[in-house]
């Protein structure tokens, strides 16, 4: 067997400047494993939208690489968060299928781990692809109740390293164009009553706003279904807001926001986003989706996704199909999802381990 070296990579200021090679050749091995784990290329990102993730001050990055014979083989990402109350990280490996059953995988696991460490986490969170495994004899069921994961490989792997599972996400996908997307609209507002209306924007975010989007990235990180996972607060200022635009200004990628306006407080009540790529053959990917707790009760889930997905049909029609993940738990928005015809296509298991 040959020997393996593992290096952190490092992060090029752009992809022009030396040694970007071997950011974009760990990039590619991680475009590769996801592509195998999900079924799917849709969720497959090219270097220049991934690079300015890597210089986000707010969520440090840090990418390791396993190389054979001068190859990429396999890399480990590890994420986290700064300031009072940071003690998360967020760690993935993904080793090329020829390669694994070599230690390699483990290795990547023990340092990436030990930056965690180092930089004094409580715990790891890992999120993976849910291989397809139809003769799988055993089964783990998510503790939430909802969903069950293969006992194979993968994760006899996590369960071997002290991960205890969490949860299942579910990814689905929606077929573009919609059809009566007018009208569909039209229902959700009457629905949602004359309390609430639709905003729209594209790429910054208007100033009016700025504050009402930091409560309400702040809250996507404590609302959303997150099990035993427990996911830590992620805390959003208008500041934070500002640079996140100014740096989406180097990613090619357009996002494209809804977001639902209570008229009697002048505030914003919820909000939805899609990254929509340059190219037009290439799906769409759903980020975030929050509807803040005190005004659920009125459809606004669906108004802002219906909403939106008539906003990209204007300004960025051709697409294919647009993609999402939810938690299996979260019935509501599979229900929203599933009205508009989004079909799961793939799932992905959460672990966690405290450090």
């Amino acid at each position: 067997m040959p020997a393996f070296t593992i290096d952190e990579v490092v992060v090029p200021p752009t992809l022009d400047a030396p040694g970007a090679e071997q950011f974009v050749e760990a990039l590619d091995v991680g475009n590769i494993v996801n592509t195998i784990g999900y079924g799917t290329s849709d969720l497959a990102y090219e270097p220049a939208e991934e690079l300015p993730q890597f210089s986000d001050p707010h969520e440090p990055h840090r990418m390791l690489a396993a190389s054979v014979a001068g190859k990429i083989v396999a890399r480990a990402l590890y994420q986290t968060h700064v300031g009072e109350g940071a003690d998360t990280a967020w760690i993935i490996v993904e080793v090329l299928p020829e390669f694994r059953r070599r230690g390699i995988g483990a290795a990547l696991a023990d340092a990436v781990e030990a930056i965690a460490r180092g930089d004094g986490k409580a715990k790891a969170l890992v999120y993976t692809p849910i291989p397809n495994t139809p003769n799988a004899q055993q089964h783990l069921n998510s503790p939430t109740g909802f969903g069950s994961i293969a006992l194979n490989a993968d994760a006899r792997f996590l369960l071997a390293r002290g991960y205890s599972f969490e949860q299942v996400g579910r990814l689905s996908r929606l077929t573009l164009p919609v059809a009566g997307i007018d009208r569909l609209l039209a229902d959700a507002e009457k629905a949602s009553g004359p309390d609430y209306a639709v905003r729209y924007w594209r790429d910054a975010t208007p100033e009016r706003w700025q504050a009402d989007v930091a409560l309400l990235g702040t809250r996507m990180s404590t609302d959303a279904p997150s099990a035993g996972l427990e996911e830590p607060e992620d805390v959003w200022t208008i500041e934070r807001v500002i640079e996140a635009d100014e740096r989406a200004k180097l990613n090619p990628r357009t996002r494209l926001f809804a977001v639902a306006e209570h008229i009697p407080s002048g505030t914003l009540a919820g909000y939805t986003v899609l990254s929509v790529p340059r190219q037009s053959h290439r799906a769409v990917d759903q980020y975030a989706t929050l509807v803040l707790r005190e005004h659920r009760g009125h459809a606004l889930g669906k108004l802002m996704k219906v909403a939106n997905l008539a906003h990209l049909a204007r300004l960025k029609p051709g697409h294919p199909s647009v993609v999402t993940f939810n938690a299996e738990e979260n019935r509501h928005m599979l229900d929203v999802n599933e009205s508009l015809g989004f079909v799961g296509i793939a799932n992905e298991s959460a672990w966690r381990k405290d450090l």
